[in-house]
């Protein structure tokens, strides 16, 4: 699969519009007889009604547990006597789903998604189990640090937006939740006029144009979504700490990031990269780890939502190591504002960021999800060829400049998860 698209990966997908008007990217490839389907529907756990955080992530569990004529179990058996794969998902900005099936077998695949989509079932006892899960998967993560420090930046960060909430409510919230409010969304959120398709695989445009007009026809042409605010990073220079009886703490910290299609995004992907984001040859991890021995792992990543971007980092360390690790993390901000990277950091980053990018497509589920993630964030299938060619053109004066950008005269936000010494809380 990966050979296929080598020359251009923007020339294999075909741009398909279905005799009911949907808009999909297709990818044929004939060398294996699967095919992979991944879509995303805007909305998601920000379109959660007030008070019930969680209502997203309950529905997305619930769509493949019994819909039209099959209850839950009858629905999973179906799955399993033709080999199909079927999942959902929600996130802070986007409903999810993907589905694998051999070609054999597209017919019932494609009848079970339509089903998923459509009629799923909601069933009173289905909603109770799949709510208990969700409550017990709450119930651990009062113990988790990670858990406890991010549920405590988002709020710091993101105060009375949705993005303050975990994708997975509270226990107040999620035993709120009611198959009304259910509907509700899905009636908010399960319409064309939000809807992002790719499939890759083992089908030509006419076969499938038809069956996803059968799958997805049926949906409103337009959904009634909350209209989500843009918002800032609040409460930069705070530090909290959630105090946890712990011998480690797990701290998480973050600073404004930049915008997927602001010009210096490139330039600061690649400046994270040297920062945090490169594991063994980041700076981060070559101090934090390699030359003092802190933590096992730390890394930094820019985050881009559809109302907010993000640089955000975190590691784990000793209770009596937070400070020193605090110390350090703020000093490599400072050398990356006043310095910028080197000439050799640069060369490096570049280079492993191109060479990686094919890692992303050596199967069909994986270019399926590339394709709709693009799609998501606003570009066409161009930017599969451009993306390298746009690294490669970052030179040492952009990632200087976009470093001061990012980390010069900034103050992190800091949660901390445990008992750390000598570190006070501020702001």
């Amino acid at each position: 699969m990966a050979e296929s698209l080598k020359s251009s990966r923007a020339d294999t997908v075909q741009h398909i519009t279905t005799p009911g008007g949907l808009k999909v990217w297709l990818v044929e490839n004939y060398a294996v007889p699967l095919i992979a389907l991944n879509f995303a529907l805007v909305g998601g756990a920000a379109q959660d009604p007030a008070g019930k955080a969680g209502a997203a992530t309950m529905l997305a569990g619930l769509l493949d547990e019994g819909a039209g004529p099959y209850d839950a179990e009858a629905f999973h058996k179906e799955l399993d006597t033709y080999a199909i794969e079927m999942s959902f998902g929600a996130d802070h900005d986007h409903f999810s789903g993907r589905m694998r099936s051999l070609k054999k077998h597209i017919r019932p695949a494609f009848d079970l998604l339509r089903l998923a989509l459509n009629e799923a079932r909601l069933d009173a006892d289905t909603i109770e189990r799949v709510r208990s899960q969700l409550l017990a998967g709450i119930k651990r993560d009062a113990h988790d640090p990670h858990e406890l420090a991010s549920a405590a930046w988002r709020e710091l960060a993101f105060p009375g937006h949705p993005y303050s909430q975990a994708t997975h409510g509270t226990l107040d919230s999620v035993a709120a939740v009611t198959r009304e409010d259910l509907l509700a969304l899905h009636r908010q959120c399960f319409t064309r006029d939000g809807l992002h398709i790719a499939v890759v695989g083992a089908i030509d445009a006419q076969t499938l144009s038809a069956e996803l007009d059968q799958v997805f026809g049926s949906l409103p042409e337009r959904g009634h979504r909350l209209s989500i605010p843009a918002i800032e990073l609040h409460n930069l220079g705070t530090r909290k700490i959630i105090d946890l009886d712990i011998p480690q703490a797990t701290i998480q910290f973050g600073l404004p990031g930049i915008a997927r299609h602001d010009p210096d995004h490139v330039a600061g992907f690649v400046v994270n990269h040297i920062f945090g984001g490169g594991s063994f040859s980041a700076r981060l991890f070559k101090e934090v780890r390699e030359k003092r021995g802190l933590a096992y792992s730390i890394h930094s990543g820019l985050a881009t939502y559809e109302h907010t971007a993000l640089l955000m980092g975190s590691t784990s360390t000793k209770n009596e190591r937070a400070l020193e690790s605090l110390s350090v993390i703020e000093d490599e901000i400072a050398k990356m504002a006043a310095e910028g990277p080197t000439e050799d950091e640069l060369i490096q980053a570049k280079k492993y960021l191109t060479g990686s990018y094919a890692l992303r497509f050596d199967t069909s589920s994986k270019i399926a999800s590339q394709l709709v993630h693009l799609s998501t964030e606003g570009f066409t299938p161009a930017y599969l060829d451009e993306r390298n060619a746009l690294i490669e053109a970052v030179t040492l004066d952009d990632a200087r400049r976009v470093a001061r950008r990012l980390f010069a005269d900034k103050k992190l936000l800091v949660t901390i998860a445990g008992k750390p010494e000598n570190v006070a809380e501020q702001g």
